[in-house]
């Protein structure tokens, strides 16, 4: 590899506790010539160590350690203030973990078993955002840093607003196959029940999520919401 192309290498560290599933993700992302594999780590306590010795780019985090959680983990290094990006690499879909984990701002959420083709996606995402990085951000900028479309942000109805829509499509896609009422996903996404169904009629009118009637003893349907897979 060239002096340049070091340079420009994405730095990753690779936090996965089985050693085929590490060896596998090593391989598809070594693929790429500018992605550089800087470390590997089986545990929450190597993680921390390395980390703070590699300094990696990129963190490759799985849930479900020996000795804790990554999600756990995650949360210890926002608390000290580190902001590497971090892409969730996990068979954990559950809602608690999806919404824990993005509350802490994870770059991407990779749920096994997924392809080489989706990891180079994520990896393609952090040199997007590390090209934008920026002290001051205007609104264009930070849509293009959050990995929104050109006018995707403004193509919102009016009274939409994107975050709210995201925890609430969140929701949705982790109670998957399930179907679940407006009242379900306003606890969930802490979000009044009259403001969950808007924002979920929302979602099947843009045809991200289908409708599912459910019939009780008087015979009247009641909305369920279910994400389109």
């Amino acid at each position: 590899m060239s002096a340049g192309a070091a340079q420009a290498a994405v730095r990753v560290l690779l936090v996965e506790d089985d050693v085929r599933v590490a060896r596998v993700n090593r391989e598809w992302l070594e693929r790429d010539a500018e992605v550089q594999v800087v470390g590997t780590a089986a545990t929450c306590a190597q993680a921390r160590e390395l980390l703070t010795a590699l300094e990696p780019d990129l963190v490759l985090l799985d849930v479900y350690l020996p000795d804790g959680s990554g999600s756990e983990l995650l949360r210890q290094w926002r608390a000290r203030g580190e902001w590497v990006d971090v892409v969730m690499v996990t068979a954990a879909g559950d809602e608690a973990t999806v919404r824990a984990t993005l509350a802490f701002g994870v770059l991407d959420y990779l749920i096994k078993p997924f392809g080489g083709s989706r990891l180079a996606e994520a990896v393609a995402r952090h040199r997007r955002r590390a090209r934008l990085s920026q002290d001051t951000f205007s609104q264009a900028d930070l849509d293009r840093f959050r990995g929104l479309q050109p006018g995707e942000a403004a193509a919102l109805p009016k009274g939409v607003d994107v975050h709210t829509l995201e925890r609430v499509a969140a929701v949705l896609a982790a109670c998957l196959p399930e179907a679940i009422s407006a009242e379900d996903v306003g606890v969930r996404a802490g979000l009044s029940r009259v403001t969950a169904w808007r924002y979920l009629e929302y979602l099947v009118r843009s045809g991200q999520a289908e409708l599912a009637h459910l019939y009780g003893a008087a015979g009247r349907p009641a909305k369920l919401y279910r994400a389109r897979s």
